[in-house]
């Protein structure tokens, strides 16, 4: 069931002002409007052309964003089906090129055979404790192309996981609850 007070907006780039619902689902929280505006700002240089995977695609807000903001594709995952469901009918929306929708569990997922991404965003649901493994399985294979960077969001008062050998963290900040930043990879 989507609600009316269940929409995201789009903040910026060729669907900006857009609004998309999401539906009511545990633990499923777009990323604010501000963080977002901050997020992109700092992808700017690297967001046209790139390739994205929204790991934890949730309401689809980082993911339809790069879109919004010109990358080539964009891979959103989400493991609840109501959820992924939503995602398709609003990429059908969008009607942008370059979308995927997968309905799968991402760290299953992210065990498979890796495709090269520019940037990722890692994203779960606060208390699923998902991070840690997920960053494992991007720096075990990969999945990461040269240079790329990885978005990480978190609740405040768990903060972020360490970081494996040779990732940097580039940019790093908190609004209310939350907090977010920017990891960089070797090239």
């Amino acid at each position: 069931m989507t609600r009316a007070s269940n929409q995201l907006r789009i903040v910026g780039g060729r669907f900006r002002g857009r609004r998309l619902p999401f539906p009511d689902q545990p633990g499923l929280r777009p990323t604010p409007d501000r963080v977002r505006e901050t997020l992109f700002n700092w992808l700017a240089p690297i967001i046209p052309g790139a390739r994205c995977l929204d790991a934890f695609a949730g309401s689809g807000a980082l993911g339809f964003e790069a879109a919004s903001r010109g990358a080539g594709e964009v891979v959103l995952i989400e493991r609840a089906a109501a959820v992924a469901q939503r995602l398709r009918a609003n990429a059908r929306t969008l009607d942008a090129p370059g979308i995927e929708i997968l309905h799968a569990d991402t760290l299953q997922w992210l065990a498979g055979s890796p495709r090269p991404f520019d940037i990722v965003f890692l994203d779960p649901p606060y208390d699923d404790d998902l991070l840690a493994p997920a960053i494992a399985r991007l720096a075990g294979q990969s999945w990461l192309a040269p240079g790329a960077r990885i978005y990480l969001e978190a609740a405040r008062r768990t903060g972020f996981p360490a970081l494996p050998p040779g990732w940097d963290l580039l940019r790093d900040k908190n609004a209310g609850q939350v907090r977010y930043g920017l990891i960089g990879v070797p090239l």
